[in-house]
């Protein structure tokens, strides 16, 4: 599982990669290239959002104690989602 921390170093680095393409824009860079970042951006804010989602099926939605959602199956899920978005 990944913690708070690590969330948030993933934004800074997102948020850097936005100031990037900033200065790209500003500086007429190649339309490829900037393309190529904002696709770099968009998988990381993906996987940010994986490991989020992740998170918040591992705690809030299974319940220990009424075995509503057994962790195995949420673990499952997840995989086939994480898959997915990827």
């Amino acid at each position: 599982m990944n913690s708070k921390k690590d969330i948030q170093n993933r934004l800074k680095r997102i948020e850097g990669q936005v100031k990037g393409v900033q200065k790209m824009i500003e500086s007429d860079s190649n339309c490829k290239e900037v393309l190529i970042q904002i696709a770099a951006i968009r998988s990381a804010l993906n996987k940010v959002g994986g490991i989020v989602l992740e998170n918040y099926a591992k705690n809030c939605i299974t319940d220990e104690e009424s075995n509503c959602f057994p962790k195995d199956k949420v673990d499952e899920i997840m995989d086939a989602l994480l898959m997915f978005i990827k």
